[in-house]
């Protein structure tokens, strides 16, 4: 009892500090090197550290932004991937085969076996969707393009989908796979890819949406949220305007094209699940943001695409909202302007604004100062504890970030996440977090316990290790310094340091 006690003394200790703004950056050093790897990965490791070291920052980050080979992940962790059903099989095969599920599951008169079999198929996509999941964390812990799966999971919060509504569920593995191979490319690739994938168009409502029966969803946070952001310059009518370019835009799960007139069957086209049924568009003229958008067809959406993508609202927006995630709650406007530029210089190519957001002044400035959001926590912890062991079972993880509010794939509203502090550092969040370190630091916390086998192998975390020596131990604040020469047991240490207010902060 005494024990366990002064354990959650020290813990509250340490908790009370984690909102307190962290002491300012070191001087260029070896432990500089690390926070600025913590801001650019997923969490710093050794090896990159050392290649950091041996190459300099500059062409560990080309690297990132430009690679020259393929990047395989570990074997173990490769081999999970390559197991999974969304790895596998293509989309439209598996909603179909899904679809199928559901449809039999529906017409059965039984009550109790259609109750059995609709459970079934709900857990069918549950299982599909936590695939995609335990895909995502794979990726974030051990692929070597860590900016690449950094950008990943910012490009679909940015265009979030929600995994609940209708059958997206088997959607968000495919959705999310697409973004992360155009993370690092142009914006307009990203737009264009979004707005053509069946997962935002049943999100947001775009397969109700036809001429004379006009839904407006997709249409407003295609301006409010991805693009021009409010106050961008466009109105509700801008909105209006833009779902009529929308209309006949939409998701076919079938295998069977709808009935045209000889005149529209040249304007059909399909492409997997997402069709575009000019049955169903407005082909009048529009006028959007003082332009006139002639009635043509799908081509209007390309154009008006093409329009967002290089609006000066746009780079500002978005450059806005790349430096709140990786510098600041409240970026310097400066660096968001030269931001902006350089998009507008570059088309949107988003590596380019990650070079000059990197080279700033301001982002140096800020390192080991921003707040790790849920999965940027749990994810550096588990990396920090296992970088060199492949976990075989992620539903730890997962289940932290339920706890924490962060699930993958499972913000309800299309803002997604939110980036800054004050949502995620209040005392639940601080208890609970002390608890996933605990977790960690005093064993395998279930990361290592695979399906079928009764116990798990052991497995104890060594986090006093080259990493910490050279690119944490030198910039604790003195408070963990001493919560850690407190500790009685390499649990209690490890604890300790997961839960220390430097930790929380990259």
């Amino acid at each position: 009892m005494k024990h366990l006690t002064r354990l959650v003394l020290s813990a509250a200790a340490l908790l009370a500090g984690c909102a307190a703004q962290p002491p300012a950056p070191a001087a260029r050093s070896t432990a500089s090197d690390a926070l600025w790897l913590d801001r650019l990965s997923w969490g710093a490791t050794s090896a990159d550290l050392a290649t950091v070291r041996s190459q300099g920052r500059s062409a560990w980050l080309e690297a990132q932004l430009e690679p020259l080979a393929p990047a395989p992940l570990p074997g173990a962790a490769q081999a999970q991937i390559q197991a999974l059903s969304i790895t596998q099989t293509e989309l439209l095969p598996l909603v179909q085969r899904l679809e199928a599920q559901r449809k039999a599951a529906d017409a059965l008169t039984d009550d109790a076996a259609k109750a059995d079999a609709q459970k079934a198929y709900q857990q069918a996509m549950t299982q599909l969707a936590r695939e995609a999941s335990a895909r995502q964390l794979l990726n974030a812990l051990y692929s070597p393009r860590q900016l690449q799966e950094q950008l990943a999971w910012f490009w679909f919060n940015h265009f979030n989908v929600h995994q609940f509504k209708s059958n997206l569920r088997v959607m968000v593995g495919d959705y999310e796979q697409g973004l992360r191979e155009r993370a690092l490319g142009r914006f307009r690739d990203l737009l264009g890819y979004t707005a053509h994938h069946p997962a935002m168009l049943r999100y947001l409502d775009n397969e109700q949406n036809a001429a004379n029966r006009i839904n407006e969803n997709y249409a407003r946070e295609l301006l409010e949220l991805h693009t021009l952001g409010v106050g961008g310059g466009y109105s509700q009518r801008d909105v209006q305007e833009l779902a009529r370019v929308l209309t006949g835009l939409g998701v076919n799960l079938t295998d069977t094209k709808p009935k045209l007139k000889p005149a529209q069957e040249a304007q059909y086209r399909r492409d997997g699940l997402m069709e575009f049924n000019p049955a169903r568009h407005d082909f009048g003229d529009k006028q959007l943001l003082g332009i006139t958008v002639k009635g043509s067809g799908e081509a209007e959406l390309e154009q008006v695409l093409d329009l967002l993508a290089r609006h000066p609202s746009t780079a500002r927006f978005v450059s806005a909202k790349l430096a709140r995630y990786f510098v600041a709650d409240e970026p310097p406007p400066a660096l968001v302007e030269r931001m902006a530029q350089r998009w507008l210089q570059g088309d949107g190519r988003i590596a380019d604004v990650l070079r000059t957001m990197v080279a700033s002044p301001e982002f140096e400035a800020s390192l080991g100062r921003k707040f790790k959001d849920p999965t940027h926590y749990v994810v550096s912890a588990v990396r920090l504890a296992y970088a060199d062991k492949v976990v075989l079972n992620t539903g730890p993880m997962i289940g932290w970030l339920y706890r924490l509010g962060q699930a993958p794939y499972n913000r309800q509203t299309p803002d997604g996440y939110p980036l800054d502090e004050n949502a995620w550092a209040g005392p639940g969040q601080m208890t609970t977090r002390f608890e996933i370190a605990r977790a960690i630091g005093s064993g395998s916390a279930g990361l290592f316990r695979v399906d079928g086998e009764a116990r798990e192998r052991p497995a104890f975390p060594q986090l006093a290790n080259p990493l910490y020596y050279d690119g944490i131990a030198p910039r604790l604040a003195a408070a963990t310094q001493q919560a850690l020469a407190q500790a009685t047991s390499p649990q209690e240490w490890n604890t300790y340091l997961l839960a220390s207010p430097d930790f929380m902060h990259r």
